[in-house]
C-alpha cells in the first residue's frame, strides 16, 4: 500500500551507500546474500531463536532493498536480475512461515499457516498475471514511471506491509494463528482489489506498442 513512497525514500537513503561499495559488487550477488539471509532467518524461526531471526530477516529486508538501489545508480540492473530478485524473495516469503508452523506443535497455527499460504498463492496469480497483460499492452513498469522490472499493481498489503506482519510473527510467536489469519485475510482484499480493476480496465482494446 505505500510502496511507491517507501521505494523512492528507501533509494534516497541507499543511494550513498550504493555509491559508495561502487559498481564492483554486482546487484544479483547482493540479492544472492539477502536470500542467504532469508533462509538463514527460516531456520532460526524453526529452531525457535526468534529474536536472532528477526535480526536475519530484518538484514534480508535491507539488503533486498540494497540490491535495487544499486541497479538504479549504477546501471547494472537487467531483466535476469529482475526475475532473480522476485524468485529470491518469493521463496523466503514461503519459508519463513512454513518454518514458523514446523516449529509450533500447534493445530490452530498449522491450519492458519495453510490459509495464509494459499492466500500468497492466489495473490501472486492476482498480480503476476494481470502484470504481465498489462506490459503486453505497454502500460507496465516503463509507461507508469515506476522503479521495478515489471509493474507492481498495488493492493492493500505490499512490501512494506509484508515487513511489519513478519517481523510482528517473530516478536509475538504466542499470536501466530492469529496474525497469520489477519495478513492472510487482507492479503486476499488485494485479489479483490486488483479483480476489480481488471474488471474496469481491461475491457477496452489493448494500445499498440509505439
Amino acid at each position: 500500500m505505500f510502496d511507491d513512497y517507501l521505494r523512492a525514500l528507501k533509494d534516497r537513503l541507499l543511494a550513498p551507500v550504493a555509491r559508495s561499495v561502487g559498481p564492483a559488487l554486482h546487484p544479483s550477488v547482493v540479492s544472492v546474500l539477502a536470500f542467504l539471509l532469508g533462509v538463514g532467518a527460516a531456520a532460526l524461526a524453526w529452531r525457535g531463536a526468534f529474536a536472532a531471526a528477526l535480526l536475519l530477516w530484518l538484514a534480508n529486508r535491507t539488503l533486498d532493498g540494497l540490491d535495487g538501489t544499486l541497479a538504479r545508480v549504477h546501471g547494472t540492473g537487467s531483466d535476469l536480475g529482475g526475475y532473480l530478485d522476485i524468485l529470491l524473495d518469493f521463496v523466503v516469503y514461503a519459508l519463513l512461515p512454513l518454518a514458523l508452523v514446523a516449529g509450533t506443535p500447534s493445530r490452530p497455527v498449522a491450519l492458519a499457516g495453510v490459509f495464509l499460504e494459499g492466500a500468497f498463492f492466489v495473490n501472486a496469480a492476482s498480480w503476476m498475471y494481470l502484470a504481465a497483460i498489462l506490459e503486453r499492452r505497454a502500460q507496465g513498469a516503463e509507461a507508469r514511471g515506476e522503479r521495478t522490472t515489471i509493474t507492481m499493481p498495488p493492493g492493500l498489503v505490499a512490501g512494506a506491509e509484508t515487513v511489519v506482519f513478519y517481523s510482528l510473527f517473530l516478536l509475538l510467536p504466542g499470536r501466530l494463528a492469529a496474525l497469520f489469519t489477519v495478513m492472510g485475510a487482507l492479503v486476499l482484499v488485494n485479489v479483490v482489489q486488483r479483480f476489480a480493476w481488471a474488471a474496469r480496465h481491461l475491457r477496452a482494446a489493448p494500445q499498440s506498442p509505439r
